[in-house]
């Protein structure tokens, strides 16, 4: 899939067939290929000249979920009370600028909701929208301190698989999104999900002051929720314009199109399976013989109220 090779001949629209035959010779061939088609807009950017860096964080994500448990294990648990009110706050003031980025960029350049191929110039509003795509990429490097917070205050019981399968993939994907495609169609998921985390991470700062704010948080349930519209509506956004590129055709690489509809959907199984066991009646009522139901629970390394659900569940949200 050739998605961007040179401005001057519409890069977006030049797609080609990925090689087959994976030899040493073909992959180097391959990483050549990849490199070549990137945005040259973004090259220069923190982490977007090669894939290696991000590849090396990636790593390093996995070997900490993996070590940093038994380092953890005969150590005292961390108090970061100081550490993760400020850290919430901070990520709900960047999804609040990223929505914001998102919104007006998209309106000024009168996005289609429909069908908005890659804007690949270096007019003001492009490089605008490829900006706030790579804030977005930056925000999901900044949340895998979510882990190490976990690990350090040992909360092991919290990193699910949910919460690492978020974290691994969202970076990953993001990177190849702003490498290739920063713009266009991706920045209706984007702004969904920068407007979902404001009310994420505003949930988690009020949980970290303490106790004395539970009252204020009785709509925990609810962020569940929300997170389950926000991937209905993303996949419903997203095969309006695979649908639409059927036609005269919408001039956006489709396969990407694809890669979101099927994360989308794995991300309904998974957010769905959670709400299922926090919220259903049965799950209430074995919680409510336990007496635990409303009762006090770990939020991101706080107390928090959560309305029955146990504490390994926290990470259910994207």
């Amino acid at each position: 899939m050739q998605i961007h090779k040179d401005l001057s001949t519409s890069a977006e629209s030049q797609l080609t067939t990925i090689p087959v035959n994976f030899t040493m010779e073909s992959a180097i061939d391959f990483y050549s290929w990849m490199q070549e088609i990137g945005d040259p807009r973004v090259e220069d950017w923190l982490l977007m000249k090669t894939p290696i860096p991000i590849a090396v964080i990636f790593l390093l994500y996995l070997i900490l979920i993996f070590t940093g448990p038994q380092l953890m294990k005969n150590r005292q648990a961390w108090n970061l009370k100081p550490v993760l009110i400020p850290y919430n706050f901070a990520l709900v003031v960047l999804s609040a600028y990223m929505f914001y980025e998102f919104f007006m960029s998209s309106t000024l350049a009168n996005y289609s909701y429909i069908c908005q191929p890659v804007d690949y110039s270096r007019s003001e509003l492009a490089m605008r929208m490829a900006s706030v795509c790579w804030w977005f990429f930056f925000s999901k490097v900044i949340e895998l301190l979510d882990t190490l917070f976990f690990i350090l205050r040992k909360k092991n019981n919290q990193i699910t698989f949910l919460h690492v399968y978020h974290h691994c993939t969202m970076i990953i994907n993001w990177w190849l999104g702003v490498k290739y495609i920063a713009g266009g169609q991706s920045w209706f998921l984007a702004m969904c999900n920068s407007f979902v985390h404001i009310i994420m991470y505003s949930y988690y700062a009020l949980a970290a002051m303490g106790p004395q704010m539970q009252k204020y948080l009785w709509w925990k349930r609810y962020m569940t929720t929300i997170q389950l519209a926000q991937f209905f509506i993303v996949i419903i956004h997203t095969m309006t314009n695979i649908i639409t590129s059927w036609g005269p055709g919408c001039d956006y690489p489709q396969g990407f199109n694809y890669v979101v509809v099927l994360y989308a959907i794995t991300l309904i199984i998974l957010f769905g399976n959670f709400y299922r066991k926090s919220y259903s009646k049965k799950h209430s009522k074995k919680h409510e013989s336990k007496g635990v139901s409303n009762g006090i629970q770990d939020i991101n390394g706080q107390t928090a109220v959560t309305n029955g659900t146990t504490a390994h569940k926290r990470k259910g949200f994207y």
